[in-house]
């Protein structure tokens, strides 16, 4: 079927779909089935929708390349800032997981990390494994699986009064056996130092000042 022409020039398609539902629902022969013409009318409601469908945009004009103007510039500069910053955060999550799970080798993760960038990412894939890796031979040898970040930070909890007794006892115990594999950092004998004194003024004994002696008998 030919599109007819109009004053101004070719019809559009929305003029054109409906001239053809109309021929369509319209033409019948001398032996036409009756069972077709629902087909027939269902086929012509199809055509019909076809123009909106087609319709090219909501736009036209200057507000069309007002919007084109703008969506080129949000792909130029937005989405590559956005493909680094998300390629960023994904390197660096071996660091944020060794950082949530205090683990004790979070420093040479993080190093694992940086170094990765310089080796096309061939090392990530062993942070992130180090990350989720059970330090079991630290605790053999240190006594604890976990930072020393971790009892500094469980200390200042412990001054300010937010941890319960037995989150107190359970931070006494870890502390008591990396003293036993070894000397202590100056931060973490600071924190043992504070919860034996908070476990003296608990059972009721005082300790005693510095720089004071006991007066002997005479």
């Amino acid at each position: 079927m030919i599109a007819p022409r109009g004053r101004g020039g070719d019809w559009t398609l929305v003029q054109f779909a409906c001239t053809a539902a109309e021929a369509i629902v319209s033409a019948s022969g001398p032996e036409e089935d009756p069972r077709l013409r629902p087909l027939r009318i269902a086929l012509a409601g199809a055509v019909s929708l076809l123009p909106a469908a087609a319709h090219a945009s909501f736009l036209s004009g200057d507000a069309l390349d007002a919007f084109a103007n703008g969506l080129s510039w949000f792909i130029l500069l937005v989405v590559p800032l956005a493909v680094i910053g998300g390629f960023l955060y994904v390197h660096i999550l071996p660091e944020l997981i060794a950082e949530r799970r205090h683990h004790p080798q979070k420093d040479a993760i993080k190093v694992l990390c940086m170094l990765s960038l310089f080796f096309g990412g061939m090392l990530w894939p062993f942070a992130w494994l180090w990350a989720y890796t059970k330090p079991t031979l630290h605790r053999a040898v240190y006594g604890t699986e976990r930072h020393d970040d971790y009892y500094v930070e469980m200390g200042e909890k412990a001054r300010a009064g937010t941890l319960t007794e037995e989150e107190l006892d359970h931070l006494r115990i870890e502390l008591d056996a990396m003293a036993a594999k070894g000397q202590l950092p100056p931060a973490l004998r600071e924190v043992r130092k504070h919860l034996d004194e908070r476990a003296n003024v608990a059972s009721g004994a005082r300790p005693a000042p510095r720089g004071t002696k006991v007066a002997e008998e005479t």
